[in-house]
């Protein structure tokens, strides 16, 4: 451990810094100290002294890739594991329901009665993501639902709510897309394995940037990723596509989120970086969908 590091400004615990604020004596960096009487004063303690400041958002104090810290760090991780489980039980009362919503890329209705065509190929776009909140077995959502805690929760923390969303919701497209490019049109895939696998790759990305211990999630990157091509046996078949998608997506978009260098341009890297994700998973759609049609 390095001890002669200079703490992180409470704002943005990226930045070292050696100032801080001359009341409540929290480490400040360049762009959250104001000039006072004496010395500089953090955003807070300027706006709570004298009723002028920064607007009330810009005053809370930041997570690294720059969201702000919310009072409950985990408040959209429990919202997206209640909402895969409000979906298994709807499915569970009405077995029906999860067929509009599998990823499957074309097949017809009644096929030997010239029944009409569905799929993704067919326009049917929502399937991309529909099918990451979907599971049917028991075992299956149980297992992506302790995963999305373990793994998401954390990271939720580190990144901010819109931040982390976004990264689930691009890691679940961006394992979809490659769902779709790759397997059999017919096969339908369905759950949150691949979410849950770009929140992995977020994961190694943020520990990198932290300075962790790096073996530990290389260790569970390897188990999952072995899991995922060994066969276990039984009934228990794994979309590797769904996998490797997500995982790729996942440190992509982690990388923007948390590139050091950013700077001021942070907000425009971040998202721009979500746009890049995004454009790619379209043009992997769009290619497949041109052969099915």
């Amino acid at each position: 451990m390095d001890t002669d590091r200079l703490p992180g400004c409470y704002r943005h615990p990226d930045r070292d810094t050696g100032i801080t604020c001359t009341r409540c004596e929290r480490p400040i960096c360049p762009e959250c100290m104001i000039s006072a009487s004496v010395g500089f004063q953090c955003p807070e303690c300027v706006r709570g002294g004298s009723g002028t400041g920064h607007q009330p958002s810009a005053n809370a104090p930041r997570t690294i890739a720059g969201g702000v810290v919310a009072a409950d760090p985990h408040l959209v991780t429990k919202i997206l594991i209640g909402i895969n489980v409000l979906v298994f039980l709807a499915v569970l009362a009405d077995p029906a329901l999860a067929v509009p919503m599998e990823l499957i890329g074309r097949y017809r209705e009644f096929a030997y009665l010239a029944g009409p065509v569905h799929g993704v190929s067919t326009g049917e776009y929502h399937r991309l993501l529909t099918s990451v909140f979907l599971h049917v077995e028991w075992w299956h959502i149980i297992g992506n639902m302790i995963g999305l805690w373990v793994i998401g929760g954390p990271l939720e923390a580190a990144l901010g709510r819109v931040r982390y969303l976004a990264v689930f919701l691009l890691s679940g497209l961006g394992g979809s897309a490659l769902v779709y490019l790759l397997s059999e049109p017919n096969v339908p895939t369905l759950g949150a394995s691949g979410a849950v696998f770009g929140l992995l790759g977020a994961t190694v990305v943020l520990a990198k940037r932290l300075r962790y211990e790096m073996r530990p999630v290389i260790v569970m990157v390897v188990l999952m990723l072995v899991l995922t091509f060994v066969p276990l046996g039984g009934a228990l078949t794994v979309s590797w596509q769904a996998h490797v998608g997500g995982l790729v997506t996942g440190a992509l978009v982690g990388l923007g989120m948390l590139m050091p260098a950013a700077g001021r341009h942070r907000a425009l890297v971040q998202w721009g970086t979500c746009a890049v994700a995004f454009l790619l998973a379209v043009m992997l759609i769009l290619i497949r969908t041109a052969e099915l049609t």
